[in-house]
């Protein structure tokens, strides 16, 4: 101390004004004496400062320390207070309020969860969160950064100088916090942040945002704190007693920025999306949008998966309540939403995640566990606590926040295997030796169970593209906790075998059915996803071998086939007409092709499927179990033909039937499961959908079977590249 005892010494003071005090809170703001109350405050290009109580009685004016605007003072007050100043130079006066005299926002309970782990609500405790604190509005800050040196928060509000808000240490967690008063919504912000060896980082985005700026420019925003007022308390009641594997679920997978554009080229809002997507989406009988991920990132062409801001949806389309409003007007259609999440890597921009605090704080140092070579990219350590809970949080997040009805995990695999795309000697094994990240499986399932156990209703879906056991077995059996699983080998085989030409089909019949062998070792969702359709692998139309008839009738029967399989279905956007072009994130859909009959009937033809099932139980109720599906004919490679049962108790079946060439063929007999009338909901050669019009007209009668096998038989006329759906009605005396 200086020779007056109540003085900071100058060491202190110089410290503070050159931004590199350990505690600025023990040197500025409010501080008790021996020799009473002390005031002191750091407001650069002051020449004068007076102070003022809460109340706002005058304590008088304070002696300049420093020529960059250090001021200190006595002032005559009995107990701790918000401080204002009065602060003045020769180009006139303004307002301050004292940061520092402000006591901590956290609690104890606070740091015992954080530490711990445990903490499920950090999105309300970290970021940034407009609040009333001591009776003054403002902003209160919170970062974890346990191994840096300082940490301030800096914005236009403070002429982006670190140090004027340099923020309090929690000891123990790691967590940095100081409340700004006089700031609110809509304020720009990042954290400053010098290493613990006194380097000074590029300014960091805050990892839990809840809104960012439009990218080029990458600051965090302060959103805005006011409730939204949702209207789906009817739907997310109804929502919390299914059971998803017995409820139809068709996805349309849609990547916002490039569903449909506005006249200019520009971005739809998340209001303008809700007016014209979700309409068209509710009219062709998805039951799900599923949206690439909308978490920030500052890479178009990333399609979101390379996240910066995992807490905040992408300015591109709007606020995060416009967001919302977008979800709120989903389910009063009726419709779910699917977020895709990317816990499995982050981008390395010096304003992100990597190196956050100086050190490896997000991801592993080693780069064999903290690199990925693929995406050049880092990845998460999820054995940290601290990590894991960041994770676990946005994730309940993202629920809660803006009621999504599901996460679809990207990249899962990449996630359980430590050696996925690295050779021997670029990996480290586990404690046991083995290849699988343990880590990675811990966190997987403590996501999952909490987020079934706190979202009655809500569904968690992992890209899994292994046979990895368990992805979908509940977690207190071992397994990974998933809901559903994506079928990736179910995608691959049967579009290379529609890739085929015709003729050639006899000699891989097996891509069809192989399907079949495991399609019950999950709960599967069988997608048709935009990686099908991206990187000069062309359109599912162009995939079609033949002329034009021949490519739209097989992509007719193909889809038919999928949607009667058993599983979950999802498309991605613009297959639903058969785009032409390969998807492209740069441009909207080629909605002037639904001009064409072809494009339109093909159109046609995905509504009338999703009614077909969403309508009928026996194509859903059993999508996950195997006495739900039976072989009828499963073996006949010569003619390229599949037909098999779908059913369920209290239902009638279902019979599909594809025929994979272009060769009609009549008098063509089927086993049945019952004998009786069955009538052709779904013909994918009617003229409607600018098939041929060959068929059954409509009708088809089983007799009863006297060799054994099937109980019943019927003769049928198979159009060429089509699929058929039959559904039994009653039985028919004239079939006896």
């Amino acid at each position: 101390m200086s020779k007056a005892g109540w003085q900071a010494d100058a060491e202190a003071v110089d410290a503070i004004v050159a931004g590199r005090h350990s505690d600025p809170f023990g040197v500025l703001g409010l501080q008790e004496t021996p020799d009473g109350w002390v005031v002191r405050a750091f407001v650069p290009h002051a020449e004068t400062l007076e102070a003022f109580a809460a109340d706002g009685t005058a304590l008088g004016a304070l002696t300049r320390r420093h020529a960059e605007g250090f001021f200190e003072g006595k002032v005559a007050i009995t107990q701790r207070q918000p401080i204002r100043y009065r602060a003045s130079n020769a180009g006139g006066e303004w307002s301050v309020q004292d940061p520092y005299s402000f006591g901590p926002v956290l609690g104890p309970m606070d740091d015992y969860y954080i530490a711990e782990g445990s903490h499920l609500r950090l999105f309300d405790k970290l970021g940034a969160h407009a609040i009333s604190f001591e009776g003054v509005e403002g902003v209160h800050f919170a970062v974890w950064a346990p191994n840096a040196r300082r940490v301030s928060v800096v914005g236009p509000f403070n002429d982006w100088d670190g140090r004027r808000h340099a923020m309090r240490l929690r000891l123990g967690t790691g967590i940095w916090e100081v409340f700004v008063p006089g700031v609110g919504p809509g304020t720009l912000y990042k954290y400053e942040i010098v290493g613990a060896d006194g380097t000074l980082l590029p300014l960091k985005a805050d990892p839990y945002a809840r809104q960012s700026e439009m990218r080029p420019k990458t600051a965090s925003v302060v959103a805005d704190p006011t409730p939204f007022d949702w209207t789906d308390a009817d739907y997310m009641e109804r929502r919390a007693e299914r059971d998803w594997r017995r409820t139809p679920m068709a996805i349309y997978e849609v990547h916002l920025g490039s569903w449909r554009r506005r006249a200019d080229g520009t971005f739809m809002s998340y209001d303008q999306l809700a007016e014209q997507l979700i309409p068209y989406a509710q009219d062709l009988g998805f039951t799900h949008i599923e949206l690439l991920p909308i978490t920030e990132h500052p890479y178009d062409p990333s399609w979101g998966y390379q996240p910066t801001g995992l807490y905040a949806p992408t300015a591109r389309f709007g606020d995060p309540a416009g967001f919302k409003r977008f979800v709120d007007a989903a389910h009063a259609a009726g419709l779910g939403v699917i977020l895709d999440w990317v816990p499995a890597h982050f981008p390395t921009d010096e304003h992100g995640l990597a190196r956050f605090d100086g050190t490896a704080l997000y991801e592993h140092a080693d780069p064999r566990q903290g690199y990925h070579p693929d995406w050049n990219t880092a990845i998460y350590n999820f054995g940290r606590r601290e990590v894991s809970a960041f994770l676990v949080n946005n994730a309940l997040y993202w629920l809660e926040e803006f009621h999504l009805d599901g996460l679809r995990v990207d990249a899962v695999a990449s996630m359980l295997y430590l050696d996925y795309s690295r050779k021997q000697g670029e990996w480290v094994p586990n404690q046991h030796g083995g290849n699988q990240n343990l880590e990675a499986v811990a966190f997987l399932q403590r996501v999952n169970a909490e987020a079934y156990r706190l979202h009655p209703g809500a569904f968690m879906i992992a890209e899994e593209s292994t046979s990895w056991s368990g992805v979908s077995a509940p977690t207190h059996a071992g397994g990974l906790g998933f809901g559903f699983k994506w079928n990736m080998g179910f995608m691959n085989d049967t579009l290379r075998y529609m890739s085929r030409n015709p003729i050639h089909r006899r000699f891989h019949h097996h891509d069809m059915t192989f399907a079949a062998l495991y399609g019950f070792s999950e709960n599967f969702v069988l997608p048709l996803s935009h990686d099908e359709v991206v990187h000069g692998k062309g359109s599912l139309i162009e995939k079609m071998p033949g002329d034009d008839w021949q490519q739209f009738a097989g992509l007719r029967a193909y889809y038919a086939f999928m949607w009667a399989w058993p599983g979950k279905k999802l498309l991605f956007m613009g297959q639903e007409f058969a785009q032409r072009e390969e998807w492209s994130e740069a441009k909207g859909l080629d909605w002037w092709l639904l001009d064409a009959s072809m494009h339109e009937g093909i159109r046609r033809l995905i509504g009338d499927l999703n009614a077909a099932y969403r309508g009928l139980p026996a194509l859903y109720e059993r999508d996950c179990e195997p006495e739900g599906f039976g072989w009828l004919i499963g073996n006949d490679h010569a003619n390229s033909v599949f037909a098999w049962v779908r059913q369920t108790p209290g239902s009638d079946p279902v019979v599909a039937i594809a025929n994979m060439t272009p060769v009609p063929r009549e008098g063509y007999r089927v086993p049945m499961p019952k004998a009786g009338r069955w009538r052709e909901r779904i013909n994918t050669d009617a003229g409607w959908y600018g098939g041929s019009n060959s068929g059954n007209q409509g009708i088809v009668i089983a007799h009863p079977a006297k060799d054994g096998g099937w109980p019943a038989y019927a003769d049928f006329t198979l159009p060429p590249l089509a699929t058929l759906y039959l559904v039994f009605e009653a039985d028919d005396d004239q079939g006896r």
